[in-house]
């Protein structure tokens, strides 16, 4: 089945470019602003938005993504404030991928099948959700394979070859590995090293690899994207987001697609 994810992956492998997937907190600093950046994220090349819902205890993300989930919880972003952005978006785009990341708690107070219905409605494209393991996803996933959305797994440096095909297992759209262990915005780990870890998660699932957690300029991202499908930049966006509004968040997210899109 082809899908926006899909369509987009393909496109990038047809012009031998990795893609720049882009993030986002919903509702930092207000839901308004959100949505500007999230169209200005595109304009600036991003191929994916990855669109954060915001959580008390985000136990993958490092200080500036847990800052940028307090300041949303602050201005009243709810999940279902999370699924009316991604409607709004989806009424001027109606192609650039979205995909929810967040943790099982808030999807599983919504409900997690009446999530999925609303998220499909809304136009997501996937969900990454960080903290709830293959062994027991299944009342996300299924519903999520029956609406045609993708349930998108991290794979980590810890996940060994006997790990691994339980992760790639039912995943879809791309993986997401995580070049260190440790939170987001922390280090990234050697370009070789992470290369033979996107060959070995590539081989074992079948999909394209996106790298995160630790890219932060556009040299980085060049490194990144010689070796993975696409790379993943959060923190250094939310970060300039807070320091230096809108403006500032799209000049460097603009430099990162440019550096990832021009690296091979």
């Amino acid at each position: 089945m082809m899908t926006r994810l899909s369509d987009t992956f393909a496109r990038l492998k047809s012009d031998g470019q990795a893609g720049f997937v882009a993030y986002v907190m919903a509702g930092d600093p207000d839901a308004a602003t959100t949505l500007k950046v999230m169209h200005g994220l595109v304009e600036a090349g991003a191929d994916v938005i990855e669109l954060g819902a915001p959580f008390t205890d985000p136990m993958a993300d490092g200080p500036p993504i847990q800052r940028a989930a307090l300041r949303a919880l602050d201005s009243g972003m709810t999940l279902r404030g999370v699924l009316d952005l991604i409607a709004d978006f989806r009424k001027a785009n109606a192609t650039t991928p979205v995909v929810i990341m967040g943790y099982a708690n808030p999807f599983h107070a919504f409900g997690y099948e009446a999530f999925v219905d609303a998220a499909a409605a809304a136009g997501a494209d996937g969900v990454i959700c960080v903290d709830l393991p293959p062994e027991e996803d299944a009342p996300l996933r299924e519903p999520m394979e029956r609406a045609g959305l993708s349930l998108i797994r991290l794979a980590t440096p810890t996940t060994d070859d006997d790990r691994l095909p339980q992760v790639v297992k039912n995943t879809s759209g791309f993986v997401y590995y995580v070049s260190t262990t440790g939170v987001t915005g922390a280090g990234i780990g050697q370009t070789a090293v992470v290369s033979g870890a996107v060959d070995r998660v590539r081989k074992a699932s079948g999909l394209p690899v996106a790298v995160g957690f630790g890219v932060k300029t556009p040299e980085r991202a060049a490194e990144i994207a010689k070796v993975a499908d696409a790379v993943v930049v959060g923190s250094a966006i939310v970060d300039a987001l807070a320091d230096t509004g809108v403006a500032g968040a799209i000049k460097l997210a603009k430099e990162l697609a440019q550096a990832t899109h021009n690296a091979r």
